[in-house]
């Protein structure tokens, strides 16, 4: 039967929401690197894409600015030229974001309209939009944080965020992997992939949970204390690792612990990584599979590279935001690995 299905066309434009939403989490990243994050203090859906066009409603701006907790305890030197270099990255993270929504649903709704989604995937496609707006609300929640007393975004808040924008980044690449590999049984090699398929799903949280430290230690600006490694100052373990009561505390707001944490976490999550592609190479797997492991090993060695220069080089924005970028690839080659473990 003939059908008027373009499972390519959609691939591609899933994609390239993928990759729009990658750049949306490295900006955010950056924003927040460049004390920018809370420059924007009105949230405008739809006129807030257009920024001040002259003298006046730069003063505008810039007195609504004045208002806020972060200019009266952090940035009362500024004059409006200084204001205009944290707002442009926020506003630019704010835009970036109408845009992803412009991006998914117009083709959204020419694909619907000319009959070119399969059964079964329009639900899907319906919730992205609808997490996607969501997203949105909770981005405004986590900057809203910063507005009140204290001029900084709450770190439960971004961790959120982050969090959110990752499982929608994955959701997405995750259905755009499934319409271009159909589940097949490829070779006897393949018969053995149910082990690593099981320990990928583990790895898979792991990156993830390492992933969600990094989150606590963005919002606490952990990563400006110790920069050192492998040791914490002259310590293996710091004496002020659980210094906060209650004890659990201490795990997401104690920044020694937070840091700690993540030492800890990106070492066992890398070697873990390195130690499954290492059983990978043993096992005959086709092409793909051996390039989605040999991904994962390339990664996690460039991904501590990036992590250790971010700390000793005390959190340049450059490192710092290549650092996140590497996290979120990391994240991205052990789903890809994931998917292909599952379509054997």
């Amino acid at each position: 039967m003939i059908t008027n299905y373009d499972d390519r066309a959609i691939y591609r434009w899933l994609l390239t929401c993928a990759i729009l939403i990658f750049a949306m989490v490295i900006l955010g990243g950056v924003t927040r690197l460049t004390g920018s994050g809370l420059s924007m203090v009105n949230w405008h859906p739809i006129h807030g894409v257009v920024p001040p066009l002259n003298a006046a409603e730069w003063q505008e701006e810039f007195e609504n600015y004045q208002q806020s907790p972060e200019f009266e305890k952090v940035n009362h030197h500024m004059d409006v030229d200084d204001f205009k270099q944290i707002f442009y990255f926020e506003y630019s993270h704010r835009v970036l974001g109408r845009l992803i929504g412009l991006v998914f649903l117009l083709p959204f709704l020419y694909f619907y309209f000319r009959n070119k989604i399969r059964p079964g995937l329009t639900p899907k496609l319906l919730l992205m939009f609808v997490l996607g707006g969501l997203q949105g609300l909770l981005g405004w929640y986590m900057v809203k944080s910063g507005l009140v007393d204290n001029p900084h975004v709450s770190q439960y808040r971004l961790a959120a965020h982050l969090m959110a924008a990752i499982l929608i980044y994955a959701f997405i690449l995750w259905t755009a992997f499934s319409l271009m590999n159909p589940q097949t049984r490829v070779s006897r090699a393949e018969s053995k992939a149910g082990g690593f398929r099981r320990a990928a799903h583990y790895l898979l949280f792991l990156v993830l949970l390492t992933i969600l430290s990094g989150a606590f230690v963005a919002g606490l600006k952990a990563g400006l204390i110790f920069n050192t490694f492998p040791k914490m100052g002259e310590q293996w373990i710091p004496d002020e690792l659980l210094s906060l009561s209650p004890f659990y505390l201490n795990l997401f707001e104690n920044l020694v612990t937070v840091q700690f944490d993540h030492r800890v976490l990106a070492i066992l999550t890398g070697t873990l990584l390195l130690l499954y592609w290492w059983k990978s190479l043993k096992v005959g797997f086709n092409r793909e599979i051996r390039l989605s492991f040999h991904l994962i090993a390339i990664m996690v060695v460039i991904q501590w590279a990036l992590g250790i220069s971010t700390l000793l080089l005390h959190v340049p924005v450059a490192i710092a935001a290549s650092h996140q970028a590497g996290a979120l690839l990391l994240f991205t080659a052990v789903l890809f690995n994931l998917h292909k473990l599952t379509r054997v």
